[in-house]
């Protein structure tokens, strides 16, 4: 034993050393619970005289106010060996009256002499750091309230925009005004039906089933005046997708239905409209299938109009490729989309930007 003496002692004056020396609030103290030694930043950090600060226990700190049973618990269990604890966190109330919360970790230092250990206590005070995350949590919980009551008045506002529209289609006499009229109030609709769902989302994804069926049944409404003629439903997986997504399919699956509702059922035919959306992963399919009069009459209505530019447009925007298929009866438009078609579509963009 006699031989490991001088080393025992070494570790005991490198530990002082540090101690002193060291910018981290430190504390070192002794088996009985005596600071042995305080660094300069913990006396500064809480306002203790350095001159006062050896000799008492860490209990004794402020006029006893570090006397408290959390940190009891902490100092036993680490003389105990019973627990290795990074970092406790804790608020102590000063002499003063201040609330200080503050991050504690101690740790026992063995130097072969298990009758005088040694522990070393680092303190970290966070008070401010707290307040700043509890300020910031605030701000975002006042933003989010805000976002959501704009979200509210959007809707609200965009609604009394589409019965304008309505109230005007039925005022004008031009039959290609009227209908002029009538898209325009339905695309006004379906990015007030999607601020209507953005208000009840989180963090801005959309349910796209809810939001799908109800922006149908708000085209439907409109459109379809004999339900026992048309129906118009919706078949999609249950999922969420992104805020910006959601709006461009929306829009597309506006252009879509109106599109079949105006043309693929002439002279009071009967039939059904069916919007669908199915995701595998990254991939998806959006598609809007009719079982009306066919690819013929129905591509002839739409090559050239406002609709058909807005989804090449959109499904640009979304990285996906437009398909039209004859279903023999009706038709079905999809929008595709794959990691490849997204890439490459990304791609020609690019060409397109350095060509220009």
């Amino acid at each position: 034993m006699a031989a490991d003496q001088p080393s025992i002692n070494l570790g005991r004056t490198l530990g002082l050393a540090v101690v002193l020396a060291s910018n981290a609030p430190l504390l070192l103290l002794d088996d009985k619970l005596t600071i042995v030694a305080a660094s300069a930043s913990f006396c500064d950090a809480f306002g203790i005289d350095p001159a006062t600060v050896t000799g008492q226990t860490i209990y004794d700190l402020d006029d006893r106010h570090w006397d408290l049973p959390r940190l009891h618990s902490l100092i036993d269990a680490t003389l105990s060996g019973a627990a290795d604890i990074d970092a406790y966190e804790m608020e102590i109330t000063t002499s003063a009256g201040a609330t200080r919360c503050v991050v504690i970790k101690a740790q026992l230092l063995v130097y072969g002499d298990t009758d005088n250990a040694r522990m070393l206590v680092t303190v970290i005070d966070v008070t401010q750091t707290r307040k700043d995350d509890k300020r910031q949590q605030e701000l975002i919980q006042t933003n989010a309230a805000l976002l959501h009551e704009m979200q509210h008045r959007v809707a609200n506002s965009l609604q009394i925009i589409a019965s304008i529209l309505m109230q005007s289609a039925r005022k004008v006499q031009s039959e290609e005004a009227r209908g002029h009229l009538s898209d325009a109030h339905q695309r006004v609709m379906s990015i007030a039906t999607l601020q209507r769902q953005l208000a009840q989302s989180d963090g801005g994804a959309v349910e796209l089933a809810p939001y799908l069926t109800q922006l149908c049944a708000s085209i439907g409404a409109s459109m379809i005046h004999d339900r026992e003629r048309l129906t118009l439903t919706t078949r999609v997986d249950p999922v969420s997708v992104d805020g910006d997504l959601s709006v461009s399919m929306g829009l597309v699956v506006t252009e879509l239905v109106i599109n079949a509702l105006k043309h693929a059922f002439p002279d009071g035919r009967t039939g059904h409209v069916v919007v669908g959306y199915v995701a595998s992963g990254e991939d998806w399919t959006l598609s809007v299938s009719d079982d009306g009069i066919g690819m013929a009459d129905t591509l002839e209505a739409s090559t050239a109009g406002l609709g058909t530019r807005i989804i090449q447009a959109l499904a640009k925007q979304l990285g996906a490729e437009i398909s039209v298929e004859d279903t023999a009866p009706g038709t079905r438009v999809s929008l595709i989309h794959t990691t490849q078609i997204g890439r490459q579509i990304a791609a020609n963009d690019q060409a397109e930007s350095v060509a220009v």
